[in-house]
């Protein structure tokens, strides 16, 4: 649970923030253990219909975290006190919500923990890999250069994912308004113009048109009970996908769906090169860096792969050797590379290389299918407006011996 609370220090000065406990008294202990006098705590959990529909409209965003990283980068660089620095980015986020967690990590770094165990304590919205460059740059020395990275990552990945958005934007609305006016002509309009063929008796009916006609009918009998199991199929299926087997199938089909399934193997493939790259880089463990990786790859296959790594090479194993049982997966070129980077010890080297590939052929696919789309669409519409014709008009003008 959250709780939202306000504190007095030893030093009387009086701060607010937010706390992750399991209970109320655990959130106090917690509290009183950073020795601070707790003046107020309340659970943020509220109705649906209260405050949380506004915390869902504010949601930190990605872009939220980029310009945090970025100007925390440039105040460690001013030789800004970090903890200050920080307290000052909160106080000028337009998000509330973001703006109560970064204080939240500021005060985490006043009661004496440190930045990157401060970030932990908000996995949501500080992935694992986030907290490992930052660990890393603590000890390291560099702090500022991890931040800068982090933040060019982010971007990197938010551009890309905008990418496959727009690309797919375009196709679902149309899809979506088709679905609509099909609905809404089989409902309100077709019964009207469908009732004309009924009543002339035994007229010999292209099989588009009685087709049309079943449907229709079928559509205007059980049209409640079409509405019922479609939302109980919607809601169904996106429960079933949030359990382990669910998302282990829509994760393995969405990598078979034709065109967009080699795009996203190909972005699956870039970041789990990049982020097993730069963690190595940081002086990380393979173990840390496989695990890590396996975690933020978003795909319940590619982690798997990942885990199985990283048991392998604790036994002694190598990653090339796990992977060359994965070729439909990981294709023999990410293999080779990797296998080439742990002969010469230039693993992170590889790995930059195959990312850079993987990222740029996944850019490639993505304007292909998207110069593509449109005209398959202008084509499926076409379609639709021949059945229509081909149904409605032409026995129509055959009735009232025009055709």
């Amino acid at each position: 649970m959250q709780f939202s609370y306000q504190v007095k220090a030893q030093d009387g000065v009086v701060s607010n923030g937010l706390i992750e406990a399991s209970d109320e008294n655990a959130a106090v202990a917690e509290l009183h253990g950073r020795g601070f006098v707790v003046l107020s705590l309340a659970s943020t959990e509220r109705g649906v219909l209260g405050s949380d529909i506004m915390r869902f409209f504010n949601r930190p965003k990605t872009r939220d975290v980029v310009i945090f990283t970025r100007q925390l980068s440039t105040l460690i660089e001013a030789d800004v006190p970090l903890a200050e620095g920080i307290r000052t980015l909160a106080n000028q986020s337009d998000n509330p919500i973001f703006s109560k967690i970064i204080a939240d990590i500021s005060d985490k770094l006043e009661g004496g923990s440190s930045l990157s165990a401060a970030f932990a304590e908000h996995p949501k919205l500080f992935t694992q890999f986030y907290v490992k460059l930052i660990r890393a740059g603590e000890i390291s020395g560099r702090l500022q250069q991890s931040l800068l990275y982090l933040a060019d990552y982010l971007e990197r990945n938010q551009a890309i994912t905008s990418k496959v958005r727009n690309a797919l934007a375009y196709p679902v609305f149309v899809i979506f308004a088709m679905v609509a006016v099909a609905m809404i002509m089989v409902v309100y309009v077709l019964p009207q113009l469908l009732v004309i063929f009924k009543e002339a008796g035994d007229v010999q009916l292209p099989i588009t048109t009685r087709a049309l006609i079943a449907v229709t009918d079928f559509a205007n009998s059980y049209i409640l009970l079409i509405i019922a199991f479609l939302i109980v199929v919607v809601v169904g299926s996106l429960q079933w996908i949030r359990t382990p087997d669910g998302r282990e199938w829509w994760d393995k089909f969405k990598m078979r769906i034709p065109a967009f399934g080699v795009i996203l193997k190909s972005l699956y493939l870039s970041r789990i090169a990049e982020n097993m790259a730069t963690l190595i880089k940081s002086d990380i463990a393979i173990l840390d860096a496989l695990r890590v990786t396996g975690d933020i790859v978003d795909n319940v296959v590619y982690r798997d792969i990942l885990l199985h790594a990283e048991e392998e090479v604790r036994g002694g194993g190598s990653v090339s050797d796990v992977f060359r049982q994965y070729k439909t997966q990981i294709p023999s070129l990410m293999t080779s590379m990797i296998a080439i980077g742990e002969r010469t010890g230039k693993m992170d080297f590889m790995l930059g290389h195959v990312s850079k590939f993987y990222r740029a052929e996944s850019e490639n696919r993505i304007d292909s299918i998207s110069s593509l789309i449109e005209p398959v669409l202008v084509v499926i519409l076409g379609l639709g407006v021949a059945v229509l014709v081909s149904s409605i008009l032409l026995p129509l003008y055959s009735m009232v011996g025009i055709a």
